[in-house]
């Protein structure tokens, strides 16, 4: 990534086995939840740091698959015109809930636009700060608000969020915007449920974490003059953690940030994890840091030591307990010293 938003979606196949059953309790199976008759028109959630007045969507716009499977997960298919899903995401028939993404419609292939939004004839868009929202292409949660058209923010975006920031550990991010998409769709039982179970399987993987001080590990997302990579503020930091490693840019407060390569190789990463996304292949990526001279004294890189991460488990979703539960297995397997 070139800037410090969330990547830009690329692709490869999703393994999914029992991770896929494990989402498919989580969803119910795409079923719909009735909200409760007697709840008040509105409700005032928190948008970021913003205290904002919701109507139940009927209409909403999801960008990208975190945002789908967030819906999805709380069983709110019915709630959800379409879907924006660039080219690089990967394709939505491997998704858990393809399912649901068969119910909706496939508004554009494209990066989110306002024109998108009005021409769907939305009531509510789910999206990032910094990827899907951005000023830049001038569409901001302010100007929807003047549309008449609701919007929500992921948490795990909010770090920068102008005017109205909100700083969590990701993963806490996740939780909490479960919870607030619950109250805005009155479904709070359902979405309390679905977060219990999420936080069960960290705490399964956390006890079986391995001994000992924790595997320095580097996640590399692209670039080759200078590494992307993650700071603190997105999933793949806590899905390192808890399985028991640490990310090597644990202290940067930032997202998906850029580094240089002299700090790459002082931090000695044990393990590299590869952000697999489009067309750059992961095995692209590791041939590259097996080749080059500033990463192939690496001592992940000498040991062969590398994990693929799939996209849809490194942003911010449900997924993220799918990929930590498969780096936790990796690290298990790995042993102590690597």
């Amino acid at each position: 990534m070139k800037t410090n938003s969330a990547p830009v979606a690329l692709r490869r196949p999703v393994a999914l086995g029992t991770a896929l059953a494990a989402v498919l309790l989580l969803s119910g199976c795409g079923a719909t939840i009735e909200a409760d008759a007697k709840a008040p028109p509105k409700v005032t959630v928190k948008r970021c740091g913003e205290p904002v007045a919701y109507t139940v969507p009927q209409r909403a716009v999801v960008y990208e698959g975190g945002s789908a499977d967030k819906l999805f997960s709380l069983g709110l298919v019915d709630h959800v015109h379409g879907y924006v899903m660039p080219p690089a995401n990967p394709p939505v028939t491997e998704s858990p809930w393809a399912a649901d993404y068969a119910k909706v419609k496939m508004l554009s292939d494209d990066l989110l636009n306002k024109e998108i939004v009005v021409k769907a004839k939305s009531d509510f868009v789910v999206a990032g700060w910094n990827s899907g929202f951005k000023a830049e292409r001038g569409i901001t949660p302010q100007i929807l608000d003047k549309l008449g058209v609701q919007s929500f923010l992921h948490g795990e975006s909010c770090f920068n969020y102008p005017g109205f920031p909100e700083k969590s550990t990701p993963f806490e991010a996740l939780y909490e915007d479960l919870a607030r998409l619950g109250k805005i769709f009155r479904v709070e039982d359902r979405a309390k449920a679905v977060v219990g179970r999420l936080k069960e399987r960290v705490a399964k993987v956390e006890a079986q974490a391995p001994e000992g001080d924790p595997v320095p590990v580097f996640l590399y997302d692209s670039g080759t003059e200078q590494p992307f990579t993650a700071g603190n503020q997105v999933p793949p930091n806590d899905i390192i953690k808890s399985a028991g490693g640490r990310n090597v840019f644990d202290g940067l407060d930032q997202r998906w940030t850029q580094v240089n390569w002299e700090a790459v190789a002082e931090a000695e990463p044990e393990v590299v994890v590869i952000l697999d996304y489009g067309d750059l292949p992961a095995q692209k990526k590791i041939d590259f840091l097996k080749n080059s001279p500033r990463t192939k004294e690496l001592p992940a890189v000498k040991k062969n030591n590398f994990f693929v991460l799939d996209y849809n488990e490194g942003i911010s979703g449900p997924r993220n307990m799918d990929g930590l539960e498969k780096f936790a297995k990796y690290l298990r397997e790995l042993g102590p010293k690597g």
